[in-house]
């Protein structure tokens, strides 16, 4: 792969006495949707928290585009151009949605062609623009949780598990937003146990068991062999 925007290599990292990660090595490419898959526990949400700085490696290089960000804050690593949408979602359940998203704006005042875009993906945003975000729904609260992601223009995108407990509905206006977002020019790496929405939407995939990264290749070659799912996580996905 030429020139990646995101590459992890060693990447170990310890999560007080456990040993979680046991050398990660990585690449995402540019402009596409690289998912993130394995077994529960396997280590896929540490590894988006660690590229994040949530978790600091014990070692090991993240380099991305082509820079050092292992041991940096997640405050700078955000400023370099990474939107982090996290398992929890991470809203501000007592501020509004406006206000939700003016404090992910960090660049600066929130221009409005992106806020249109936004709203375009999202329409309740609109709707729902004055109203505290704890009163949303759960499907609305992880729309806002990517539109937080998604109002400043960012070279990369990491999103954990986004279709967790969704409404089919939600997913499906989910999935178009980060269609566009692909199309928009940004890279995407995504944690998702939905399979059928991994099939739809990825590029690449690279599977973890154990810490470690165990197969890497493309999202189509991974969603046409069952006995490779098997193999490597355990079951043969569900793909209705």
């Amino acid at each position: 792969m030429s020139d990646p925007i995101l590459s992890l290599s060693g990447v170990k990292t310890d999560i007080g006495q456990y040993h979680i990660l046991h050398g990660v090595d990585l690449e995402v490419p540019r402009g596409q949707v690289t998912m993130l898959l394995g077994r529960n526990g396997a280590g896929k949400t540490t590894t988006l928290r660690s590229i994040m700085g949530l978790w600091r490696p014990r070692t090991g290089s993240i380099r991305f585009d082509g820079a050092e960000i292992a041991g940096l804050a997640p405050p700078q690593i955000a400023r370099r151009g990474l939107g982090f949408v996290p398992e929890d979602m991470g809203i501000f359940a007592d501020l509004t949605v406006e206000e939700n998203l003016i404090l992910a704006a960090i660049s600066g005042p929130i221009r409005r062609d992106r806020l249109d875009w936004v709203f375009s993906a999202f329409p309740a945003l609109s709707t729902f623009w004055k109203m505290p975000a704890g009163n949303l729904s759960g499907g609305q609260k992880q729309m806002l949780a990517i539109a937080r992601a998604m109002i400043e223009k960012r070279g990369l995108y990491l999103i954990d598990e986004p279709s967790k407990g969704l409404a089919p509905a939600i997913i499906a206006t989910m999935a178009r937003a980060l269609r566009d977002l692909k199309a928009d020019g940004a890279s995407i790496l995504m944690v998702e146990q939905n399979f059928s929405l991994a099939r739809a939407l990825g590029d690449r995939a690279a599977v973890m068991d154990d810490g470690r990264i165990v197969w890497t290749g493309g999202m189509a070659e991974l969603a046409a062999d069952p006995a490779l799912q098997e193999r490597l996580m355990g079951l043969k996905m569900e793909v209705a």
